[in-house]
């Protein structure tokens, strides 16, 4: 298996160059040259799999370059019940993924039972054990640099901390994350981590990671890697559990079913669009996003018009507070046709500050065949939601998850499976689940007291060469 650029500008290359490099060269997001199909009689061998052999056996049509038995142990290390061990009822914990029925025809598949009680560490646990794999393979180092908006940067924290011949230099948006989340990040002292709290929104933060990568020299000298979900990995480890919620959900492959994804950086819904275009009968694919609605209105419009910093909105569901969602060059480059022609006019509008049009396009005409539909939801949406599912199921949801509910239900149809996916637990965003339901929510007894813990964090400007001499002094 080879990888391209969606700028169509680097050469093709394997998964472990990839995995270490983050973006393409020429400024692009690494897909695979061609998505592998998957036949109703695979689907049908796999339906039962445990989530470790799931994993290896859909990574391993993308991961050519590691030997078969080297990739199993590797995934077998990471989806264990030790390592995703917060699930809401303790003995769900052997299914790393618990489907949690609401109601017939409505479920959460739960994707926030690990470390960081985040969906990222289903992704990023993995990430850190093939980071450790190569590099130690090949005698190497390496520096990551990253943004996050809230989970991610916990996530790539708790996964790299102590790993061989690693070092995480992570970015965030001053002040604009919960409590929890900056506890989280903050309160860890190993010595390979190191905390960057930016003073600016997410997508300032973003684009520092983005200027550090595109600067080839500075990249190569200081050998900077990613782990944001620009790292290809990251999206392949999040196709898996599509698939193992698409089993949990239905008795046959004969039966389709709709997800809902939070979304900020198109990550996670990314991952469904592959799984959809490698066979997995999925109908529909609801995004979801905040008041920061930039994907809402170009699913409904065709417009893509990333908002200027002071135009992206601090929210209660900080995570998807993003006006430019990097994964989204990804869509789009299937959707034109993986045409990198396209892409790179597309996007150096977008890289200049600037929106696209795609209405009255060929390109435009073909979105209903990816089956997307989108919807937005507010504070008082989330609230509600969150009120809701409490009285009516006895389940307390997050606030992305609140926001995915809430859309699911706009699109909900009879005799069709609706699967939230759930990204966060309660717990990280309490001030709002106080607001919501008048009491704190349930907080796992091994993070009791985490933001009490002395915290560790350098507090800079949005400046990406301060930012850049700070990495280059650490590593």
């Amino acid at each position: 298996m080879r990888y391209i650029s969606t700028r169509g500008q680097s050469p093709a290359e394997s998964f472990c160059d990839i995995l270490l490099g983050g973006l393409a060269p020429d400024g692009g997001l690494y897909l695979p040259e061609a998505y592998p199909q998957v036949s109703k009689e695979t689907l049908a061998r796999w339906r039962g799999l445990s989530y470790a052999d799931l994993a290896y056996e859909v990574l391993s049509l993308y991961i050519t370059d590691i030997p078969a038995a080297d990739l199993k142990a590797l995934v077998h290390k990471t989806y264990t019940p030790q390592v995703y061990a917060y699930a809401r009822k303790p003995e769900a914990a052997k299914d790393i993924v618990p489907l949690t029925e609401l109601e017939s025809g409505l479920a959460l598949l739960e994707l926030s039972n690990g470390p960081t009680l985040a969906f990222k560490d289903m992704a990023m646990q993995l990430l850190g054990n093939l980071f450790e794999y190569v590099l130690d393979k090949r005698g190497e180092t390496i520096n990551i640099l990253g943004a996050t908006s809230g989970d991610t940067g916990s996530a790539a924290e708790y996964a790299m901390r102590g790993k061989h011949n690693v070092k995480v230099f992570m970015l965030s948006p001053d002040g604009k994350m919960s409590a929890f989340q900056r506890a989280q990040m903050y309160s860890l002292q190993d010595a390979n981590i190191y905390n960057i709290a930016v003073r600016g929104m997410f997508d300032d933060a973003q684009d520092i990671v983005k200027a550090a990568s595109n600067d080839a020299a500075y990249k190569a000298k200081y050998k900077i890697g990613a782990v944001n979900s620009i790292n290809w990995a990251r999206v392949a480890a999040q196709i898996v559990y599509y698939f193992k919620g698409y089993f949990e959900a239905t008795k046959s492959n004969e039966e389709q079913v709709a997800y809902c994804v939070p979304s900020g950086n198109f990550g996670n819904i990314c991952a469904g669009h592959i799984a959809r275009q490698m066979g997995l009968p999925i109908a529909k694919l609801v995004l979801a996003t905040n008041e920061n609605d930039v994907l809402d209105e170009f699913f409904k419009t065709g417009v893509y018009r990333p908002r200027k910093t002071a135009e992206t909105s601090v929210t209660s569901s900080p995570s998807m507070d993003i006006s430019k969602a990097s994964n989204f060059e990804r869509f789009v480059f299937d959707l034109v046709g993986r045409n990198a022609a396209v892409v790179r006019e597309l996007w150096a509008k977008v890289d200049a500050g600037g929106a696209f049009d795609l209405r009255g396009t060929p390109h435009w005409e073909r979105l209903p065949g990816f089956a997307f539909v989108s919807g937005r939801s507010t504070h008082a949406d989330r609230l509600a939601t969150i009120r809701t599912t409490w009285e009516k199921y006895g389940q307390m949801i997050d606030t992305h998850t609140a926001d995915g509910l809430k859309v699911a239900l706009e699109y909900r149809q009879p005799g069709q499976s609706m699967v939230v996916l759930e990204t966060a637990q309660a717990v990280k965003f309490s001030e709002t689940i106080r607001e919501a339901l008048g009491r704190d929510p349930v907080r796992p007894v091994a993070l009791e007291g985490i933001e009490k813990l002395p915290q560790r964090v350098e507090v800079m400007d949005a400046d990406a060469t301060a930012i850049k001499d700070f990495v280059a002094r650490h590593c």
